[in-house]
């Protein structure tokens, strides 16, 4: 059955044998078999309604109800759980990658799963409260950015429901939610001394791993996805061309993402030196291959997390959260802290907004901002510092 789309129809003016010329109005709907059918209606003599315009005011409200009525004929989910079906079948399925990555529809499946569909599957398409859907989301437990994903996958269901033509254009209650997305804590970043104390814990793949990512800020899914092809040693730089999570290659989390990254002469000797003894270095290998797949794929990034990274950290006695993503964080912040353009830190962490940079990835340390706030006092109040005496 074909989707319904807003009509307008068509308005003409057709002469009569006895009597005055009548405005007719035209316009198609779907009958219950799904066939397409022409339709029509005499509005009104010329008498009654002397322009066109006129005319067209009088059938407004014969509009608004033919679409109505479309709307409502056309076959499609009555509940909300049947819409999800539809949209699981379209948006997420399992051999199609194009649309989204494997990672974001295992997120997609784990909160349709463990969150909407448990509150809302029975819910029929106009029964949903904006106020409601409101409450609902401020009392999970989660963090304030897992809320804003559930509360845009919400939407995303209803406008997809509009897309089909199952609701109108003005029925996603989603649209009016208010949630916020501000982080409960600030993401950990390491300091010089932090970093070269957990490098010194690390085996040589891990290090080789590390010196990547916190040197080009790539994001260890993107690390993983390198193989020695996409290196370039004379021009230093490396081409980054897929993803790799859980064991499913995709492409990169945006376009952006894809654009070359400069490798720094210590970053490629350390490449260079992992290189020389691991076991799978030909042009085709992955610069981080499994040895228990045989080179097939790269490590998983959690395995190895949990395995080696960790519990390096708390050896070198470091007591901060510490993840692969924690050296991406670290990157961008000494980028920014070393007084770099905004712009230049933009592109160098590929981000596709530069708000992303500024407001969630640029950790200004203590030291820095006492020295920011120092050369403003500096100015207000004429003061050298050199000739400044501590009591």
């Amino acid at each position: 059955m074909s989707r319904p789309r807003y009509q307008n129809g068509s308005l003409k003016s057709l002469p009569r044998k006895n009597g005055p010329a009548v405005w007719v109005y035209r316009w198609r709907e779907t009958d219950e078999h799904g066939e397409r059918r022409l339709r029509k209606q005499v509005i009104g003599t010329v008498k009654q309604y002397p322009t066109k315009a006129l005319a067209s005011e009088a059938i407004e409200t014969r509009k608004l109800t033919i679409n109505r009525q479309g709307f409502q004929r056309q076959a499609g989910p009555k509940t909300f759980s049947a819409l999800v079906e539809h949209y699981r079948s379209k948006e997420l399925p399992k051999d199609n990658h194009e649309r989204k990555t494997k990672k974001t529809k295992k997120v997609y499946e784990s909160n349709l799963k463990n969150h909407i569909v448990p509150r809302w599957g029975g819910y029929e398409l106009r029964d949903f409260s904006s106020v409601e859907i409101e409450e609902w989301l401020g009392c999970l437990k989660l963090a304030p950015g897992s809320r804003a994903k559930i509360r845009n996958q919400m939407s995303a269901l209803f406008r997809h429901g509009i897309r089909w033509g199952w609701i109108g254009q003005q029925e996603n209650p989603v649209a009016m939610v208010r949630v916020s997305s501000k982080r409960q804590r600030t993401p950990e970043t390491l300091t010089a001394q932090e970093f070269m104390a957990l490098f010194g814990q690390l085996p040589d793949r891990e290090r080789a791993m590390g010196t990547v990512c916190a040197t080009t800020g790539l994001r260890i899914s993107e690390t993983l996805g390198l193989k020695w092809e996409d290196i370039d040693f004379r021009k230093g730089q490396a081409n980054v061309l897929r993803s790799v999570v859980d064991g499913s290659i995709g492409r990169c989390k945006t376009e952006v993402s894809q654009q070359p990254v400069p490798l720094d002469a210590l970053t490629l000797a350390e490449i260079q030196s992992w290189r020389a003894i691991t076991m799978y270095a030909s042009a085709a290998d992955w610069l981080f291959a499994s040895d228990r797949l045989f080179g097939k794929m790269p490590i998983w990034a959690n395995v190895s997390l949990q395995k080696v990274l960790q519990p390096a950290a708390k050896r070198a006695g470091i007591t901060k959260r510490i993840g692969w993503h924690t050296f991406r964080h670290t990157y961008s912040s000494l980028l920014s802290e070393y007084g770099n353009d905004v712009k230049v830190v933009q592109e160098l962490m590929r981000h596709a907004k530069i708000s992303t940079t500024m407001e969630v990835y640029t950790h200004a340390r203590m030291e820095r901002k006492r020295e920011a706030q120092s050369r403003v006092v500096d100015v207000l109040f004429s003061r050298d510092r050199e000739k400044v005496v501590v009591q």
